[in-house]
């Protein structure tokens, strides 16, 4: 390291989350770490820290310090609400079922069509402030519930402002095909072809998305015309995602995988031939316990096999009016848990260095190590376990965003 550094870290516990560190947390205990330029120029422990004078020092008071939370797959920027729904469903309905009837995806689209830029702007901030209170640094937000050109660039460029006005890092991902528009009822392929033909090279001119995702589902669209979308994000030289067999298997993560996907989300009905096929191609899975929680599903995603098989697990919220309106990260660690057998280092893992690989961000944040960025989360507690234990009353010391506080308030 230098002999000056921007920020000197010390009297501090590092769940580096490191997979080449031993133990589930690549714990350094006792450590120091010092940054330079926004990126970590050295992790050790503190009776090795080389001879520095730094320009800020931070006394961790032996609390612990992770990578900053990564929240991959969320669906923040739209209008209005489905609480209705959620009584329907309570009542009876599966998510099939009140989709079928008109709602769903379509309510919200309806909603997010008539919502201004400014007022999706204000309804989105909110929920984005919750997630980086629990410590997030960097998420994804989808767009979709546009389902038109004017629509989807809308929600696109009101992600991007987010970005500008708030200090945190995020992605996006073009999900314009994620149902199809009432005014194609009975015409899937000619919306296909204006996504292909419209849509996306309009999100590429103004470089408004980072990745294009589909929703490939017995719901949403098939594996032929997801290919199609596919073939359109390659030529614009946009990586994909894929929403997967949440519902019926569909051979979507098949697919996927052959394409080089990122990542597929949600594969409850994956198969063990899906399983291998994600473990060839390097393409991450991302559990969203909080849908199958609030839909009340009961066929788990094959977390076992797809760890056997030497997958990429990653946890996100799936933050979205419908099937998880629920904007906390932690929480979401926790139903990994409980509902899908996740240890709390695995879950923190899928939050933190796999969903950087989800984003394909993997090079830059998630761990830390000597090279990447400062993003950082200190914490009041005594053991990393508790991230995933305990909800609600731990909340960061510090959070730091390319080695700045960003603490709120």
């Amino acid at each position: 390291m230098t002999e000056r550094c921007d920020l000197l870290i010390t009297n501090v516990n590092a769940a580096t989350m490191d997979p080449s560190i031993v133990g589930g947390y690549g714990a350094v205990e006792d450590a120091a770490v010092a940054v330079t330029g926004g990126k970590i120029v050295w992790l050790g422990p503190r009776r090795e820290l080389p001879d520095c004078t730094p320009d800020q020092i931070i006394d961790g008071e032996g609390q612990w310090l992770t990578p900053g939370l990564i929240d991959c797959h969320t669906h923040l920027v739209y209008g209005g609400h489905r609480a209705g729904e959620f009584a329907r469903r309570l009542g009876g309905e599966s998510y099939e079922e009140v989709a079928r009837a008109g709602g769903g995806i379509i309510s919200t689209v309806r909603a997010t069509r008539a919502a201004s830029a400014e007022q999706l702007y204000r309804l989105s901030e909110p929920r984005l402030h919750a997630l980086m209170s629990e410590g997030v640094t960097t998420l994804e937000i989808k767009s979709g519930y546009g389902l038109d050109l004017d629509t989807e660039l809308k929600q696109l460029r009101t992600a991007r402002r987010l970005a500008q006005h708030n200090p945190v890092e995020i992605v996006t991902s073009c999900l314009a095909a994620h149902a199809l528009p009432p005014e194609y009822d009975g015409r899937a392929d000619e919306y296909i072809d204006l996504i292909c033909e419209q849509i996306l090279p309009a999100v590429a001119r103004e470089q408004l998305a980072d990745a294009v995702d589909m929703f490939c589902e017995t719901i949403g669209f098939t594996v032929d015309q997801c290919q199609r979308v596919i073939d359109a994000a390659k030529k614009l030289d946009l990586p994909v995602k894929v929403h997967a067999e949440q519902l019926a298997r569909t051979g979507a993560t098949a697919m996927a995988a052959k394409a080089g996907a990122l990542s597929v989300d949600h594969i409850e009905y994956i198969s063990d031939a899906d399983v291998l096929a994600m473990a060839e191609s390097g393409t991450v899975a991302v559990l969203l316990p909080g849908a199958f929680y609030t839909l009340r599903e009961t066929q788990a995603p094959p977390v076992k096999k797809l760890q056997e098989a030497g997958v990429c697990i990653a946890l996100s919220t799936d933050l979205n009016p419908g099937s998880c309106p629920i904007a906390s990260l932690r929480l979401m660690m926790n139903m990994g848990c409980n509902l899908f057998g996740l240890t709390p280092a695995e879950a923190l893992a899928g939050v933190t260095r796999s969903a950087a690989r989800a984003l394909g961000l993997c090079c830059s944040r998630g761990v830390l190590r000597p090279g990447l960025r400062a993003d950082m989360v200190l914490w009041p507690m005594d053991t990393p376990d508790q991230l995933a234990y305990e909800i609600g009353a731990l909340k960061p010391a510090q959070i730091l965003l390319g080695g700045k506080d960003v603490t709120a308030g």
